[in-house]
């Protein structure tokens, strides 16, 4: 199953420096990039990257090294992007919301020659031993640099999750980007649209967000946070930025279309990529004042974002599952099962190739040829990557996903392999073992981690040490404390029991109050956490976060005790009151009338 088409190969960028300088010679004067500070015109970015280049070229940075870039979303980030790129090295974008460790393992692991931040961060980043170069308070002149990379140069490094226990670091190339920016298959964008830039720093879907914009002289709008979008108004926020397209994580649109399905009626074109879209929130984006295009994307890192595309229907969200599509131009996509080609309908690895195919993982030569092979099954595929992923083709040649082969899962949008947030849970204070499960399912998934320790421990405790330590999407919603972890008769970690002791301690917590000694706003609202965390047996002593909760399942709590219940309490409030009956009684407070005078 292949689709070689792209734009007329002679005429292909070399490089994305040469994709954003063909740009800036068509649009000089058009808005590049902004946002709330900031307007940059495609010449402005240009030159301004340009001294960002001459400060790491002075630095003795140059091609084949690797830059990181540590700062806040913002315009500076795109011209620190360019800026690397045309010192000739490799940019490492790393998520300021990261702990400070997962930071200073992705910029270690990288091998960083330099990091770019912001001036006022540069004491944080004093003990890695790299040099720090701050960014320019004031951008002034310098000359273009001489840099012209070539198609197979690296371009960056993007970290996922490693079934070691040690991230992977998955190195693209120039012509990797360049191929998916340029993709005819992808919903076109113009000079005319606006980007909406929200996604992680750190994740794939930016390359989409910076690239694709790019190659269209197109313009960036740096989105406020997601919470801070649902608190001041999800649609409203993009009518008033103009936002025409945007590629939002899966479980962004999962939680919003469910609680304001026209949020995203002012766009043009709207993808959604990084889990499964639920046909739910299809129906609901859809069937409330949606015109524009609708896309479910998907692909590994690997293929440098998206791999397959498919424009959803009305007829498709009245499914069970949405389709994952067909092959992006000049990607290849193989179905095998039991090594030979599956029938259309039956279930096989889905093996990826083409002109996305990253180049493999820095400094892993043997984790690089397990997973990208050359020609695996004899067949003549060529070089392709091994997704892990189980998809069925369809007779009319789309692709259908069913799950993954293997011990990793999706967690709020990112790839995540048990064993290592069972490695990273083992290098917390006090933790001797630990044992991490992945429980629901999609949108919702959580972690749970079994936890034994060398003394005595404490779950709140644990869980605070491993927010301080893990990228917030590793961070297990609930911990179990046990004396030591259990093993069954092949002397393995015994799983089952594990399950079996949470599924008691749950029964336990829905038993520490009979429904009659709860107050009428705390029996309520056992209900809605139970309904929003798929998880019964929620007790007064809960804690929402603990049992699974996240950011946008707690801006969905709030939107339904307002509709509810007529409490207009604020997102903050729900955030700063985890626990069941401390935020029964806040709801209580903010639903009081006013006192007479």
């Amino acid at each position: 199953m292949s689709h070689p088409r792209d734009h007329d190969p002679a005429d292909a960028p070399r490089s994305l420096l040469d994709l954003f300088a063909r740009t800036v010679a068509r649009h000089p004067l058009r808005r590049a990039v902004s946002d709330p500070d900031t307007v940059l015109t495609y010449q402005e970015l240009d030159r301004r990257a340009d001294v960002v280049a001459a400060l790491l070229t002075a630095r003795g940075i140059g091609p084949g090294d690797r830059v990181g870039l540590y700062t806040s979303r913002s315009a500076d980030v795109f011209t620190a992007v360019l800026g690397v790129l045309k010192a000739g090295a490799a940019y490492v974008a790393v998520d300021d919301r990261y702990p400070d460790t997962r930071r200073d393992l992705m910029l270690t692991a990288s091998g960083a020659a330099a990091v770019l931040t912001r001036e006022d961060w540069a004491p944080r980043l004093t003990g890695l031993g790299t040099a720090v170069v701050p960014l320019p308070a004031v951008y002034g002149t310098a000359p273009a640099p001489a840099a012209r990379p070539a198609p197979d140069d690296a371009a960056s490094v993007l970290f996922t999750s490693g079934s070691t226990g040690t991230p992977k670091a998955i190195v693209l190339e120039h012509r990797n980007l360049v191929a998916f920016a340029r993709n005819s298959a992808l919903a076109p964008l113009t000079a005319e649209d606006r980007v909406g830039q929200i996604s992680s720093l750190s994740f794939d879907l930016f390359h989409y967000e910076i690239w694709n914009t790019f190659a269209a002289g197109a313009e960036v709008v740096v989105l406020p946070p997601v919470p801070e979008l649902l608190e001041t108004g999800f649609r409203a926020g993009l009518t008033r930025l103009g936002i025409t397209a945007m590629l939002v994580p899966t479980m962004v649109v999962n939680h919003v279309a469910t609680e304001h399905p026209d949020a995203f009626a002012p766009l043009r074109v709207l993808q959604v990529a990084g889990d499964v879209i639920l046909p739910a929130a299809c129906r609901n984006i859809l069937g409330s004042g949606f015109t524009g295009g609708l896309y479910n994307l998907y692909g590994p890192a690997e293929s440098t974002t998206a791999c397959t595309a498919h424009r959803i229907t009305a007829r498709d969200a009245e499914g069970d599952a949405i389709p994952i599509g067909r092959p992006l131009d000049g990607v290849t996509a193989h179905v095998f099962h039991d090594g030979r080609p599956a029938a259309p309908g039956e279930t096989g690895e889905l093996l990826i190739g083409g002109l996305q195919l990253a180049r493999g993982y820095l400094d892993a030569p043997e984790l690089t040829a397990e997973r990208f092979v050359a020609d695996p099954h004899g067949t003549g595929t060529g070089r392709v990557y091994r997704t892990g992923d189980l998809v069925r083709l369809r007779e009319d040649g789309v692709l259908d996903y069913v799950g993954r082969a293997d011990n990793q899962c999706k967690i709020r949008g990112f790839r995540v392999e048990l064993g290592e947030v069972e490695r990273l849970m083992r290098t917390l204070p006090g933790v001797r073992d630990a044992v991490v499960v992945a429980e629901g399912e999609g949108t919702d998934r959580m972690l749970t981690a079994f936890v034994a320790g060398d003394g005595p421990l404490e779950e709140a405790g644990v869980r605070e040490a491993a927010e301080k330590e893990l990228p917030f999407f590793m961070v297990p919603g609930s911990v179990l404390i046990l004396p030591g972890i259990p093993a069954n008769h092949h002397g393995k970690r015994d799983v089952a029991a594990l399950l079996g002791l949470l599924a008691e301690r749950r029964r336990a917590r829905a038993d520490e109050a009979p429904a009659a000694l709860l107050t009428p706003t705390e029996l309520y609202l056992t209900g809605l956490w139970a309904e929003l965390l798929g998880r019964p047996g929620i007790g007064r002593t809960d804690h929402f976060f603990e049992r699974g909760g996240n950011s946008l399942l707690a801006f969905r709590m709030k939107m339904r005790i307002a509709r509810d219940l007529g409490a207009a309490i604020s997102h903050r409030t729900v955030l700063d009151h985890p626990v069941l009956a401390e935020l029964a009684r806040a709801v209580d407070t903010a639903h009081a009338p006013a006192p007479q005078r």
